[in-house]
């Protein structure tokens, strides 16, 4: 039995699972967690993965090994390998003025066109003119570049600056890789923090894999949500993730290239693209307004069931946190149609409910305008487990709603990719074995919901 290990090192903790390659039989998992913070020593996700290993039972019987990581980030090298720096993580948000700057110098339109995306603070890119800026002495010190999968895959090999590789999907998240051909951008490089010499990782195929110190062979590993995509077997499917923040994905056989920077045009973990948006509010104004009406998430769940579709014209529009999607950093939440009659606690809690998924609305439409074609959508992350999520999600988007078990599908899509390490071939393996149950939700489409939403929302835009 040939065993593989994908591996999901996150901002909050590191997971692996083990698998047989041949099925996808899941053997033994483990984890550790991450301490929180937007920087942290990338020793921390050392340590991070070896207590995940340990916690699996080892890997002495492990034939290939695929690191999946949180995207974008800046880890910084000197000539002898050793850290510069802490890393500074995706949430980061120092580097917004950066951001904002890079954006005015080329044009947004032409990062797009360029890159498949313009830079937002999560980017390396704009962490970079961030460093060159803010502390030019380290910059001066840095010989490479990578991102926290790269670097826990290098150590795992390790040698020298010149093992570091890395993938497409990771790679197109840095603000200077164009995932058409598949090189780097060393003048955008150059604009960024003046040093388009840099020694940046290596780009491997999705197939391809390295030999390890340790003797399993290492993939090319994946970003997070590129390898959620290989983990959940989505095929065709939108996939969208409510956690804190809510995701919305796709599979492309074109890359994007949105100028208002509402569609990141990112890589997928095999040969395409993965059209992504993301909003800010998703589980946690759930969480908030189960905390004010009291008894928690299962009781939220309960009142918004008990509510008619629409909440009786009670409309939360919830930008508790501003909003990225559409572009409102300073915009609050806001709550509309309350009269005597109805401002209720089920109207709420269902207003709640159906706020957050029309906000995740605004990024099915981005995709759609980008020529995605939407049939169903697959519905993960923490705010899936709610009946009430799950069963007004489909009169929200208006499509089919598949809504899997609960799982480490980064991880299982990076154990997906060690599979492909090894046995090669065009696709990656289907394994009948890991696929998740899933629930199928359906119900007619609640157009007056979503246009009472669009309605509240527009008070933001004319701003």
């Amino acid at each position: 039995m040939t065993l593989v290990a994908g591996v999901d090192s996150s901002t909050q903790s590191c997971k692996v699972v083990i698998r047989e390659a041949e099925t996808g039989r899941l053997v033994r998992s483990g984890r550790a967690a991450h301490p929180p913070g937007t920087e942290v020593h990338p020793e921390v996700w050392w340590s991070g993965l070896l207590a995940a290993f340990a916690d699996a039972g080892g890997l002495d019987d492990v034939a290939a090994i695929s690191v999946a990581g949180q995207q974008h980030g800046l880890v910084c090298l000197d000539e002898s390998g050793d850290v510069v720096r802490d890393a500074l993580l995706w949430n980061d948000t120092r580097s917004a003025d950066a951001a904002r700057d890079l954006v005015a110098e080329l044009g947004a339109p032409v990062w797009a066109q360029r890159t498949g995306s313009v830079p937002a603070a999560s980017f390396t890119v704009t962490k970079l003119r961030w460093l060159a800026e803010h502390e030019p002495g380290n910059l001066a010190r840095t010989a490479a570049v990578c991102l926290p999968h790269d670097w826990l895959t290098w150590r795992l090999r390790g040698g020298g600056t010149a093992e570091l590789t890395t993938d497409r999907s990771d790679a197109s998240g840095t603000g200077y890789f164009d995932s058409r051909t598949g090189e780097y951008c060393r003048d955008l490089l150059e604009l960024a923090c003046g040093r388009g010499d840099l020694i940046l990782p290596r780009v491997l195929g999705p197939r391809e894999s390295t030999s390890s110190a340790a003797g399993p062979r290492l993939a090319a590993g994946a970003g997070d949500n590129a390898a959620a995509r290989l983990g959940l077997a989505a095929g065709a499917d939108v996939v969208v993730s409510l956690g804190t923040s809510g995701v919305v994905s796709a599979s492309s056989a074109l890359r994007p290239a949105d100028p208002t920077g509402i569609v990141a045009g990112f890589a997928d973990a095999a040969h395409g693209h993965l059209p992504l948006v993301c909003t800010l509010n998703a589980a946690r104004v759930l969480d908030t307004v189960a905390g004010v009406l009291g008894g928690g998430l299962s009781r939220l769940s309960e009142l918004a069931l008990s509510a008619a579709p629409g909440a009786n014209g009670v409309v939360l529009v919830p930008y508790f946190d501003g909003e990225r999607t559409p572009n409102l950093p300073t915009a609050t939440g806001a709550l509309h149609g309350l009269t005597t009659a109805t401002a209720t606690p089920a109207n709420i809690a269902r207003a709640a409910v159906e706020g957050v998924l029309c906000g995740i609305v605004a990024g099915l439409e981005a995709l759609t305008a980008q020529g995605v074609s939407i049939s169903a959508v697959r519905l993960t992350g923490g705010a899936a487990a709610l009946e009430a999520v799950r069963e007004i999600a489909p009169t929200v988007f208006g499509v089919p709603v598949l809504v899997p078990e609960p799982g480490e599908y980064v991880a299982d899509g990076a154990a997906r990719q060690a599979a492909w390490a090894l046995r090669g071939g065009a696709e990656a393996p289907a394994w009948p074995e890991s696929a998740p149950p899933v629930r199928r939700y359906e119900a007619p489409a609640a157009d007056a919901v979503r246009e009472r939403y669009r309605t509240a929302r527009s008070k933001y835009l004319e701003r």
